[in-house]
């Protein structure tokens, strides 16, 4: 490289313009883009992100591909998403809250999810859905947090660790006042599987997989997070019908860039994912999994994102919850 180039590519790096100059803005995307997902494959961040990637990947003209990463509480692929050249071609799959309660319960994972994301575009919504083993003796939340006062420490709560069913297990436990075992998982359908055996008995998730297990009898659900009733689940009483209002939550899916993506790529795929909400398949499919479209522009989902800092941390700070 001769002196003059030097110069120039110092000069391009100190103005920001080695990533995504205009020009590779408007031809963006040209190649493949990759989505981390730091969560299991067969986790309901998974089943959303694979409703998704057949609307982008036709609306953006380039194949959009999920990378796996899970583990560390979801915090090896979401690292791996930050540390990505702001391109656009490196993308997370992740939702709020748990990219925000990740490193305020840890003191090994340190990330900014103000500073160090871009919020890009909002897949849909969801509520989750709470429930026991069938054998146990309780059919509501109040038969069974007087199950668990009258055995403390006995009952086991199985979660996907660093994830919202977790927290909102913590803030259950301390509103009813019980104490219950806690069992961390890599991921939440490996909790599933052992709520199915009998090793745990209560697990909270999404409806699209707790739902069919029970109208099959295998688990029974006790109560919705959601302000309101699911029409998928009319006869299950929410969280603040059962008497625990501070339970009520929602979970916001979303695809996040790294630091620094230029405008116009996150307007590309902004564009591209709420023109996907219209889809009248994806919207099919999304009710029948008891997911909610939500599209906003990228100005509105940074302040939600602000706003559910606000909300969660605190949460965080009350239940004492840690990684």
């Amino acid at each position: 490289m001769n002196r003059r180039s030097i110069i120039l590519a110092a000069l391009a790096a100190a103005l920001g313009l080695g990533a995504a100059s205009p020009a590779h803005a408007q031809s963006y995307p040209d190649r493949p883009i990759k989505l981390i997902l730091p969560f299991t494959p067969g986790s309901p961040n998974g089943v959303f992100a694979r409703l998704v990637i057949p609307h982008l990947t036709a609306r953006l003209g380039q194949p959009v591909v999920l990378d796996p990463r899970p583990g560390g509480g979801t915090s090896i692929g979401t690292k791996a998403a930050m540390g990505a050249e702001p391109d656009g071609y490196t993308l997370l799959f992740s939702n709020t809250p748990t990219l925000l309660i990740v490193p305020a319960a840890s003191n090994a994972i340190k990330y900014d999810p103000l500073t160090d994301f871009t919020p890009v575009a909002v897949a849909g919504s969801g509520s989750n859905v709470m429930v026991i083993e069938p054998s146990l003796p309780a059919k509501t939340v109040q038969e069974f947090v007087a199950l668990a006062k009258a055995q403390p420490g006995k009952l086991n709560f199985g979660y996907g660790q660093g994830t919202q069913p977790q927290l909102i297990g913590e803030m259950f436990k301390l509103a009813a006042g019980i104490d219950l075992a806690n069992i961390p998982y890599k991921g939440g359908a490996q909790a599933i599987v052992d709520m199915l055996g009998g090793r745990i008995q209560l697990n909270i998730g999404t409806l699209s997989t707790l739902r069919p297990q029970h109208l099959a009898g295998k688990v029974r659900a006790i109560a919705v997070t959601s302000p309101e009733r699911s029409p998928l689940l009319p006869d299950v009483p929410t969280m603040a019908e059962s008497g625990l209002p501070s339970v009520t939550s929602l979970t916001y899916f979303g695809i996040f860039g790294p630091a620094k993506l230029p405008p116009a790529i996150v307007k590309k795929i902004n564009d591209a994912m709420n023109e996907s909400a219209k889809s009248p398949e994806l919207r099919a499919a999304m009710d029948k999994l008891g997911f909610n479209p939500a599209p906003m522009s990228p100005q509105d989902f940074a302040a939600l994102v602000a706003s559910e800092t606000k909300k969660w941390v605190p949460i965080v700070q009350k239940t004492g919850f840690k990684m």
